[in-house]
């Protein structure tokens, strides 16, 4: 007869490290809201509209003002920044709607039991809200090439308007979730959001600069992280563009921010269920 050693291990499977197994959970989240879109590119083709449009009316019709000071550079480049960064904030800032939807279906609820932690859920849809970012930067490229704007087309600045997009869609769209998680119901959701939207984009430097504005809408203007993501993609996007900040600066504010909302999310998430 074979004897067992008092002091043998049964033999296990190893568990994975947990960041390596936040990592996979957050990719199958983002993998599967990834597939939305591809099943159905008709709402981000839609999206890409409306920037086209305030770019060609309304850029085009307002850089014949003289008034407004932009620098060394055009308005219509001035502003083309603020444009990709306001499709940005309108398309993530209803992301929420459909965690409202998943959670009437009993999607959250069935995710809730996983053992996904409840962090990966956030920052996999923040990476979907990313990507869907990333594609209204190439419509505003698209247009602002026809118009004539001088751009940067060097990689790392490219590079760089792409990180910020996604960064901001994805800080966006986890303030869409806060939001969500709060109020619960579609038609409150979108009473805010619509609510929201308009004075964080009036409220920033995407179409005139700061110094116009008058100080208490300057001191609203700098706790608007629109404000910082126009500044960066300013910088990065636009020739001989004066910026407030530096690209570096601007994306830790932003990074500082999308951190703090994450958590906030992630603690709130499970309340969509009560």
């Amino acid at each position: 007869m074979t004897s067992v050693k008092s002091g043998a291990q049964p033999n296990v499977l190893a568990e994975p490290p947990v960041l390596w197994s936040f990592f996979q959970q957050t990719a199958a989240i983002a993998e599967v809201e990834l597939k939305k879109i591809f099943r159905d590119p008709t709402e981000v083709l839609a999206r890409a509209v409306q920037p086209v449009l305030w770019l060609v009316v309304f850029g085009v019709v307002f850089s014949r003002v003289q008034g407004i000071p932009t620098g060394n550079v055009s308005y219509l480049a001035f502003m083309a920044p603020g444009i990709l960064a306001q499709s940005v904030l309108f398309a993530a800032i209803f992301y929420g709607i459909a965690i409202v939807w998943e959670r009437d279906l009993g999607i959250v609820h069935k995710l809730l039991v996983s053992p996904a932690h409840r962090a990966s859920f956030v920052f996999g849809k923040a990476i979907s809200a990313g990507f869907r970012g990333a594609t209204q930067a190439v419509v505003i490229y698209l247009a602002v090439l026809a118009l004539g704007v001088q751009v940067h087309w060097a990689p790392l600045s490219l590079l760089g308007v792409l990180f910020g997009v996604m960064l901001g869609s994805a800080i966006f769209a986890t303030f869409s979730l806060i939001i969500a998680c709060l109020v619960k119901s579609r038609e409150r959701f979108m009473g805010i959001g619509q609510l929201m939207t308009m004075p964080m984009f009036f409220a920033s430097n995407a179409i005139y600069p700061l110094e116009i504005m008058p100080r208490w809408l300057q001191i609203l203007a700098t706790v608007n992280p629109l404000t910082y993501l126009v500044d960066a993609l300013r910088g990065l996007m636009i020739v001989q563009a004066e910026t407030l900040h530096s690209p570096l600066v601007n994306f830790t504010i932003l990074g500082v921010v999308f951190l703090g909302l994450s958590w906030i999310a992630a603690a709130l998430y499970p309340s969509l269920v009560h």
